[in-house]
């Protein structure tokens, strides 16, 4: 799978950990930064992830930083993107099984690094429900101009 993955400066270091995990199982990986530290907007880095997924450039994006929520908000500006914020597998389980999300939104000020490369594991190998839910989403999706 190609996955978009981006951060802010607060989210660096798990973006990094997590980029390592991915394509250590096999994952193609296109990285929009940031690449330190240094303190930077995180729009400016969200933004191009979930760009990427709304074009189908990348099948899925993951977006980080201190708490994820603003992550969550910019990511899910994108037409077609459900960006999720989990900070537990049950959270990332029923992301993906009922709300298809394709973005992903994690904290590193929230959860641990391993709760956090679980919560990726899940969330990409839970499969999408349908039914009731794609219905439901299909509601959501249809307030986007």
């Amino acid at each position: 799978m190609k996955i978009g993955i981006g951060s802010d400066h607060a989210g660096y270091p798990y973006k990094e950990e997590i980029k390592r995990h991915l394509e250590g199982i096999g994952h193609e990986v296109k990285d929009f930064g940031t690449f330190s530290e240094e303190s930077v907007d995180y729009p400016l880095f969200i933004q191009p992830v979930a760009r990427a997924v709304s074009s189908g450039e990348v099948q899925r994006g993951i977006v980080l930083g201190g708490s994820g929520n603003g992550e969550a908000i910019a990511a899910n500006r994108f037409k077609g993107v459900r960006c999720t914020l989990c900070w537990s597998k049950d959270t990332a389980f029923y992301a993906r099984k009922h709300n298809d999300s394709n973005c992903l939104s994690l904290g590193q000020r929230m959860i641990d690094l391993k709760t956090a490369l679980d919560i990726v594991d899940t969330w990409l190998a839970t499969e999408f429900e349908g039914g009731r839910h794609e219905r439901r989403i299909k509601q959501i999706d249809s307030n986007l101009d």
